[in-house]
């Protein structure tokens, strides 16, 4: 029994590491869904529990001290463990569920209709989806593997590559005259921009051999925001192949002839390490391999 004194109640520690984490109480309370005084109480107990001051009050500031940043680090593998463990003890006892994050144009126009294959030959296994479009660490995330565009980088993670992004030039027939448009005539239209992609028309137009600058222009976050501003004849875009393969057969977009797409990253399956072998995941993996 005496051993308990130096085990906190959890829900001081996942406060805790939240703010430390984060660096603000207001988004610990959001992410952990408490108030901002509840989450502050919480830390404080465990700073009294300690009988150590986690965090400097600066100017209504809080700032991590050293041992603060010490036991964050120390603590944050565990609770990422329990989450894990959590996360599995729950799964239907026939497959289990698989949480997984997608990129939200990815896993429209090219994952969710291939998804019917999957649950055919795993109809045991629950399937998650959570849109992720900013980088996320898998260790404060109950999450078993992500879809993740650039390239093999992810820190402490196994990864599968999924697709090649090439991006093709397309423009609304109505930007065109009614008529062809031809590879030189991309650079006298305005263009659209992906935030994410702000070097992929420098990169197209030095592949065709075009001089100047990219012209500036309207610059979106989404893929699907930037297709429908194309479609309303907006600008020419570079949009992914697989997401504008029905707009071109049905003439709703048109390319260039000859246009050679551009190519700046691939799509990635990537997982943690020590999960790789969680059956929903091998699964998942087993069955993504094949559908290139």
């Amino acid at each position: 029994m005496q051993s308990r004194r130096f085990l906190p109640p959890l829900p001081w520690l996942t406060a805790f590491e939240a703010v430390a984490r984060l660096g603000s109480v207001t988004e610990a309370a959001a992410e952990l869904a408490l108030t901002q005084s509840a989450v502050s109480r919480q830390v404080q107990k465990l700073e009294a529990h300690l009988g150590v001051a986690l965090f400097l009050r600066r100017k209504k500031r809080l700032v991590l001290s050293e041992a603060g940043r010490a036991y964050a680090e120390e603590i944050r593998p565990a609770i990422r463990r329990i989450r894990s463990a959590t996360i599995r003890a729950s799964t239907d006892s026939r497959g289990g569920t698989l949480e997984l994050a997608i990129l939200p144009a990815f896993g429209t126009h090219w994952l969710a209709p291939r998804l019917p294959g999957f649950f055919a030959a795993h109809p045991g296994v629950t399937l998650n989806l959570t849109t992720r479009t900013r980088p996320f660490d898998f260790a404060t995330q109950p999450l078993h593997a992500a879809i993740h565009f650039g390239r093999d980088n992810w820190p402490d993670t196994g990864a599968l590559k999924l697709a090649e992004e090439d991006l093709l030039p397309v423009l609304a027939p109505s930007l065109a005259g009614g008529g062809a448009v031809e590879i030189a005539d991309i650079a006298r239209l305005p263009l659209l921009h992906l935030e994410s992609r702000r070097r992929a028309w420098r990169q197209w137009f030095d592949l065709h051999g075009l001089a100047g600058e990219a012209r500036a222009g309207m610059v979106f976050d989404q893929f699907a925001t930037m297709q429908q501003a194309a479609l309303a004849g907006l600008g020419a875009a570079l949009l992914p192949g697989w997401m504008v393969a029905g707009d071109l057969k049905a003439g709703r977009l048109l390319g260039p002839p000859g246009a050679r797409p551009a190519r700046i990253g691939a799509y990635w399956l990537v997982w943690p390490r020590s999960g790789a072998a969680f059956p929903p995941l091998a699964a998942f993996r087993d069955w993504i391999a094949g559908q290139g």
